[in-house]
């Protein structure tokens, strides 16, 4: 993985701009630690900063070729996982190569395919290629949003970077926020409305989207969409094309130079990826594999069970470790050091986040770097297979909302009176237009109509958010964490599997679940789902409150939106939340973080409210 950057202004000759592009480099160093490069032509320059997991000496990058007379420069942040297949077809069609690198795979396949290209690709990438005569430049986002591409036009040129901060530094856009702005950090946050950049002039590809930038105009196409199609497939054939993609999907993820390791939680995600794992490494004769979890100080003395987390990870990671024979190592998080780490973590986003969902996964990663540059996760099963409690209880799944944010009001009691008046209505809208743009089938009952909407809703809203934390927060630490579940082809398969069969036996992820029974422990098949794990300590919300307090001292431009009354009676009542802010996890220590994380956004990235 890596991170990249890019500019194009048809009145600027970069030559004369090192300084500043130096400046963009820098803001990239975190994602690329190993190795950085850039080109330039006259009135455009290519940054790139590399992270090497593959092929080092014939990896590196900006990445050019010619063909026909053309000059083709790349730039990539991503991982193939079909790159030997593309590799040979494009042999056979007189394409030779140099070394081993995806990038050069995704270069030639380019070079072949033109835009095209994106259709033939199975990965997570984001990339970008400058065809130097034609002055033609080609933006890639992966389908499925794993890897970030944000970009600002304007009336001269293009500026885009793998995170927001390298806009900025560019000096040609202002850390400014309109309405919008605000309505989605405190209505829709940490959630974003796809595309949407949050600063006024920033947006970002979506995923499955497309751009090609030539004679200054900006076009942009969607090549991957959620498309409704007739499934026919029978329970066996369901079990077993289940069983293959995940199957495949992993075992395509496990090419890396670097070592690699597994994140475990001892749910039914990870412990699927760590037993095919397992069991790759032991053909390959690679010995035991390493598996990592995360826990916090003193968290069994306080944790109580709830509709979101009914049980704790300890016991069941301890079945997992014995199934798969793996080294295991558990990092353990103190409190102090999570409520410090909110504003590194508001860093790496570039916005307020999730709170300490976030912070705890950059720590968490922080020591898995020290010696490990690959891991693989389990994210994105769950919004895939219908795992969250809200597919399966029908007062919320016909709601007209967010299910992970149904209830507005804990949102509104941290904002004065009559400020951000439609911010219930812009929630609203975005929720609409996602359920309106659904695809769907005429055979479709009230309730498989209703499944789309929820997979799109949890696709391009819930997932996003997640796969954003995952991105930033390992990336922060240099190290590279790949999602085996976000394969497009699983997604399509997801998409259009029945729903009496996605939850077979009436289960959450009930045909995953029935796919791997015979592969897994039995009580880790049908474990009831656990969330990601928070700290149930009071010490937490006692530091986060705390900062709280002092910040509401403040007089800024964030305090002036705050409602003090409204936020003291929160932290005097943490537990008269009956619906957290947004998913499962936050609630009043996570309010708290959030507005930590706000203050911090704020003032670090000196952020102008412009209504």
């Amino acid at each position: 993985m890596c991170g990249i950057a890019g500019w194009f202004d048809k009145k600027i000759d970069f030559y004369d701009k090192k300084e500043v592009l130096s400046k963009i480099s820098s803001t990239l160093t975190r994602r690329g630690p190993d190795e950085n490069g850039t080109y330039l032509n006259h009135n455009i320059a290519l940054i790139h900063r590399r992270l090497v997991v593959i092929d080092k000496e014939n990896g590196a990058q900006p990445m050019t070729a010619v063909h026909k007379n053309e000059k083709y420069t790349i730039i990539y942040n991503g991982e193939l996982y079909n790159t030997e297949n593309l590799r040979e077809e494009l042999v056979a069609k007189g394409f030779k190569f140099r070394g081993r690198s995806d990038t050069e795979v995704v270069l030639k396949s380019y070079i072949c395919w033109g835009k095209k290209c994106a259709e033939k690709l199975n990965g997570i990438f984001a990339f970008a290629v400058y065809e130097m005569n034609s002055k033609k430049l080609f933006l890639c986002r992966d389908r499925i949003g794993v890897k970030p591409l944000f970009y600002h036009k304007y009336e001269d040129g293009l500026i885009f970077s793998s995170e927001i901060k390298s806009i900025l530094a560019s000096g040609k856009v202002k850390p400014v926020i309109d309405e919008q702005g605000l309505y989605e950090i405190f209505f829709m946050g940490p959630a974003r409305t796809p595309g949407c950049g949050v600063f006024k002039g920033i947006e970002e590809l979506k995923p499955g989207e497309l751009a090609i930038y030539c004679d200054g105009k900006f076009n942009k196409e969607i090549y991957f969409k959620l498309e409704a199609k007739e499934n026919t497939d029978s329970l066996e054939q369901t079990i077993e094309k289940t069983r293959f993609l995940l199957n495949d999907a992993v075992r395509r993820q496990l090419i890396s130079d670097m070592p690699m390791c597994y994140f475990l939680s001892g749910g039914l995600d990870s412990s699927i990826i760590c037993k095919v794992a397992s069991e790759y490494s032991r053909e390959k004769n690679r010995g035991r594999i390493h598996t990592y979890s995360v826990e916090y100080e003193d968290n069994g003395k306080y944790f109580k069970k709830s509709l979101f987390q009914p049980n704790r990870d300890a016991e069941f990671i301890k079945l997992m470790v014995k199934s798969t024979h793996s080294i295991h190592h558990e990092v353990i998080l103190n409190h102090p050091a999570l409520a410090d780490a909110l504003y590194d973590s508001t860093n790496a986003r570039d916005l307020p986040g999730m709170a300490d969902i976030d912070s705890s996964l950059l720590l968490f990663c922080k020591e898995v770097k020290k010696d490990y540059t690959v891991a693989l996760s389990g994210e994105c099963a769950d919004e895939l297979f219908g795992g969250y409690p809200w597919y399966h209880n029908e007062e919320i799944l016909f709601q007209e909302c967010f299910p992970w944010s149904k209830d507005q009001s804990i949102r509104r009691k941290i904002l004065k009176n009559g400020i951000l008046p439609k911010g219930e209505e812009y929630v609203h809208e975005k929720y609409l237009k996602t359920c309106n743009e659904t695809d769907k089938l005429s055979s479709d009952t009230k309730l498989s109509a209703r499944m789309r909407e929820m997979f799109r809703l949890n696709f391009y809203y819930f997932m996003q958010c997640l796969l954003d934390r995952k991105d930033r927060m390992s990336m922060y630490n240099g190290l590279e964490v790949r999602v085996p579940f976000c394969d497009y082809r699983i997604v399509e398969y997801a998409y259009n599997m029945p729903w009496e069969l996605k939850a077979y036996d009436g289960r959450e992820k009930g045909i995953v679940r029935k796919a791997f029974e015979d592969i897994l422990p039995e009580e880790i098949v049908w474990r009831k789902k656990s969330p990601y794990p928070k700290t149930h300590n009071p010490v937490y919300m006692n530091i986060v409150g705390e900062r709280v307090l002092k910040i509401l001292q403040k007089s800024n431009a964030l305090t002036q939106l705050l409602d003090k009354d409204g936020i003291v009676d929160i932290l005097e009542h943490p537990d008269d939340i009956s619906s957290p802010w947004y998913g499962q996890l936050m609630k009043a220590p996570q309010i708290m973080a959030y507005i930590i994380q706000l203050d911090h956004w704020f003032s670090e990235y000196d952020v102008e409210i412009n209504l």
